[in-house]
């Protein structure tokens, strides 16, 4: 089963060209009381992005990522209200598959995740375009060496670092200080420049 794939997991009503008009938070809102359509709306819209963010995680397999595409927006559905607006919707959504994650994903973590745009932008280490057995070790260590990172680590650079969401908005979403975030994220990013300059010596 190939990313975008997911699109298929959750049985919702059919969504109306009026619902799909809606904006990301009055989707939400409706979610929160109950309409199936709003929430259809809300997954045509994000699980690639929960996709894209579970696989990134060290996860099992592409089974494990389903689930937690699955159970993510169940979750949604179940916690809609109770979003206050502090963040965009995105954001919050990625948090809900953070929570999901951390209290459903369990057993054996297979390493599945490729960062070939983070390599590209790490001037540290010269990319030899005829070189590409080096590019593919490379890349394995960065997969490596993200999937050895402590949860914690891992979330904040994944959503930080690769998906590019604002640290202030990261912070509230994770119920964390700031402060504690960006600490987090200087120790992964110090692994993951340790791992990246360890394989290209």
């Amino acid at each position: 089963m190939k990313p975008g794939s997911s699109a298929k997991l959750v049985p919702l009503r059919r969504v109306s060209g009026e619902t799909a008009q809606m904006s990301d938070e009055a989707l939400l809102a409706a979610c929160g009381t109950g309409d199936a359509a709003a929430l259809g709306a809300l997954f045509d819209r994000f699980h690639d992005a929960v996709y894209r963010f579970a696989g990134r995680l060290a996860t099992t397999d592409e089974l494990a990522r389903d689930d937690l595409v699955q159970a993510t927006f169940l979750e949604i559905r179940r916690t809609a209200a109770q979003f206050r607006g502090t963040s965009s919707v995105r954001t919050w959504i990625l948090g809900v598959a953070t929570n999901v994650a951390r209290h459903s994903l369990r057993g054996e973590r297979r390493r599945r995740v490729r960062q070939a745009k983070y390599v590209e932008q790490m001037t540290s280490v010269p990319m030899k375009v005829d070189e590409q057995v080096e590019q593919r070790k490379l890349l394995a260590r960065v997969e490596e060496a993200l999937g050895d990172l402590p949860r914690d680590q891992q979330v904040a650079f994944i959503m930080c670092d690769l998906e590019r969401l604002p640290s202030a908005e990261v912070a509230r979403v994770l119920e964390i200080p700031e402060g504690t975030l960006w600490r987090r994220l200087h120790t992964a990013r110090k692994a993951m420049r340790e791992a990246i300059e360890e394989t290209s010596r």
